[in-house]
């Protein structure tokens, strides 16, 4: 019982000194669900990932090929940059963290 109260109270510490997370697309606070984003997918052998919100993930990967993804867009900066994205990060921005909708592809 000891136990499990001194690992309650540790995270419970630790939540008060981590500054809130943030998404690596849209720099949004991330809100109950986080996905983990490969910013060179796994098919191409990338290992590092970055917590995104789900309709970040999902509109990455909707508008994005996974080896363009892999050639020239493995940096968070360079994905904002792109027209498509740039375009959902300015329509995302006044959104709640938690907020969904469904994500289509580009015709």
């Amino acid at each position: 019982m000891k136990r499990k109260a001194g690992l309650a109270e540790a995270a419970a510490r630790a939540a008060r000194e981590l500054p809130p997370a943030t998404c690596a697309l849209c720099g949004r606070p991330l809100g109950t669900r986080v996905e983990w984003h490969h910013l060179v997918p796994k098919s191409e052998g990338g290992r590092v990932t970055a917590p995104v919100h789900p309709i970040c993930h999902r509109t990455i990967h909707a508008t994005v090929p996974n080896a363009l993804l892999a050639r020239d867009y493995a940096d968070p900066a360079a994905l904002r940059a792109h027209p498509d994205i740039a375009r959902f990060l300015a329509w995302i921005a006044d959104k709640p963290a938690d907020f969904h909708v469904p994500v289509r592809r580009r015709r």
